[in-house]
């Protein structure tokens, strides 16, 4: 990865990934399928994570492993937020205000309490279609919530 900053992916591979990660369709078995290879993927890390995916206003998949609490619920519905109002990965909002010197909270005029623009919420695009729902994990540093993503989506559409 490309960045400055520890290894953390920089905004063009974050708009790359975008681009990259669009799906044909999303179906219902299409949810049940990316959740369980994100379970399958958290386990095999001991990661303490909780997983949710909907699909509009619709919540198709939620599990919450191990060493997940209810906050990393409150950061899902945070994230997931982020997502649906900017159309883009909750990470690349974060870093795109983190490029031009301020934060996300100082300078969105969002409630902090309602929006989070920390990794690990994705958009799910779907080809035609444009940003139709949201995969995101949350539980660990930022980053790596916003890698098991991606990772994720990257087998998924192999």
């Amino acid at each position: 990865m490309s960045s400055v900053n520890s290894g953390a992916p920089d905004i063009a591979e974050l708009e790359d990934q975008e681009r990259r990660l669009v799906l044909k369709q999303f179906t219902h078995d299409d949810a049940w399928a990316l959740g369980s290879l994100l379970v399958e993927l958290a386990r095999s890390r001991n990661a303490p994570v909780a997983i949710d995916i909907r699909r509009g206003g619709q919540q198709l998949f939620h599990a919450a492993l191990p060493g997940s609490t209810p906050d990393n619920d409150a950061w899902i519905d945070r994230k997931r937020r982020v997502v649906e109002r900017y159309g883009c990965s909750s990470y690349l909002v974060g870093s795109r205000f983190r490029a031009k010197g301020t934060t996300f909270e100082d300078s969105s005029r969002l409630d902090p309490d309602v929006y989070a623009a920390h990794g690990g919420a994705f958009p799910i695009i779907v080809e035609g279609a444009g940003v139709i729902g949201t995969v995101v994990v949350s539980g660990l540093p930022q980053v790596e919530d916003h890698e098991m993503v991606v990772e994720a989506l990257e087998r998924f559409l192999a």
